[in-house]
């Protein structure tokens, strides 16, 4: 396998010889092989998530007209707060979002981001060059679901169960991960490791502390079987997809109209006496 010629060649700078390109339309065959040098990447898992974060965007957006935004939220870390507030920004421009935490890897920042899409739009604040400003600031339009999965815990688990709890919207997909006991890697060895111990420990209004060993349960279960994965399918952001359309239906959008704007100029003065 070629591959085999790339094993212990990261960031390396590696020639490739590439095969003659055939006639396209505006471009003429090539007749003889051509070299080029890349650089080769330690990682390719980082380029592997933005193609299939990227992938769900468009599918998102072609399958809705442009009226569904996707973001999704790899940890409760600080690069899953950052990677939220990438996409979370852009996508506000959407009548509704799809918040995916499918494979979230746990942390400490769910209740931020909780905050954030738990804001209610009651107005705007039209400026005179800026337009109009959603008021609260970054909130949602319209209505909001959730994907999640069997590989989202911790911090992940915390956000699906509150998510629930405080009625932002369906949750869809698979019974989460259920391990939200915590640690606190405070405690280092003289050879460089760290000890950890069981430190916090969650209580919930309604299960109590019985999201531990066993999670919480969507509203909608959708599985993706081997046989979706082999296919390309992804059953589970379908579902999801399918679920905010439905309520775009019945959701009114809130949008102000400018057209009923008084105006609050002075009072014109009649004319002066000569």
């Amino acid at each position: 396998s070629p591959l085999e010629l790339l094993v212990n060649q990261a960031g390396q700078d590696v020639l490739l010889t590439l095969a003659p390109r055939p006639a396209e339309e505006g471009h003429a065959a090539e007749e003889s092989p051509r070299q080029v040098t890349v650089r080769t990447i330690h990682d390719e898992m980082p380029a592997r998530y933005r193609a299939w974060v990227e992938h769900n965007r468009q599918l998102v957006r072609a399958r809705s007209d442009g009226r569904v935004g996707y973001v999704h939220i790899p940890d409760m870390g600080a690069r899953g707060y950052a990677e939220f507030h990438r996409s979370y920004l852009a996508e506000l421009a959407h009548d509704a979002l799809i918040i995916d935490v499918r494979f979230n890897g746990g942390g400490h920042v769910s209740q931020l981001i909780l905050e954030k899409l738990a804001r209610r739009r009651i107005g705007y604040d039209l400026s005179r060059w800026g337009g109009a400003f959603p008021y609260p600031l970054e909130s949602v339009a319209g209505p909001l679901v959730a994907v999640t999965n069997e590989y989202a815990g911790s911090d992940g688990d915390i956000f699906c169960h509150s998510f629930k709890l405080l009625k932002l919207g369906p949750l869809v997909g698979k019974r989460t991960w259920g391990g939200v006991i915590g640690i606190s890697p405070r405690h280092p060895l003289v050879d460089g490791t760290v000890t950890t111990q069981p430190e916090f420990s969650f209580w919930f209004e309604d299960v109590g502390w019985n999201v531990e060993n066993y999670g919480t349960e969507p509203d909608i279960e959708v599985d993706i079987t081997p046989q979706d994965y082999v296919a390309g399918r992804d059953p589970q952001l379908e579902r999801a997809l399918a679920e905010v359309m439905q309520l775009l239906e019945t959701t009114p959008i809130l949008q102000p109209d400018l057209t009923t704007r008084p105006s609050r100029a002075l009072p014109k003065l009649p004319p002066r006496r000569p």
